[in-house]
């Protein structure tokens, strides 16, 4: 559905060292970059990912509301890609990580971060 999601960011290498190693956990290569526009780039053959500072030259802000869900492989990635958030400057939010049942979705291993600008995002591995 998704071609690839951007997020500013008011310090870029702190939020690329923030995502090289939350999405590093996740089996991601580090970002590429900067291109010309100064944005790093995290791709795969499903879409990519992006982090730099606006184009339009204001302060990047976090949607309130918004989250960016990336797939995890396992219970233990998902742990993994917390761990490595939260050691590279991320901020632990909401339940601790670990298994959600008893929705529409079925049973969900979740851990949700705020990266170094604020941008909510989090890994999921579907258990059942």
């Amino acid at each position: 559905m998704f071609t690839h999601i951007t997020v500013g960011a008011n310090d870029v290498e702190a939020s690329r060292k923030f995502y090289d190693a939350a999405l590093g956990a996740l089996g991601l290569e580090p970002g590429q970059g900067p291109d010309a526009k100064g944005r790093y780039w995290w791709r795969t053959r499903m879409g990519a990912f992006a982090v730099g500072k606006p184009i339009d030259g204001e302060a990047a802000c976090h949607a309130n509301g918004g989250t960016i869900g990336f797939g995890a492989k396992s219970a233990e990635m998902v742990q993994a890609f917390h761990d490595a958030g939260v050691a590279a400057g991320g901020t632990s939010i909401e339940d601790p990580p670990g298994e959600r049942a008893g929705g529409p979705f079925g049973t969900l291993n979740l851990a949700y971060l705020r990266d170094p600008s604020g941008n909510k995002i989090c890994a999921l591995y579907r258990v059942g």
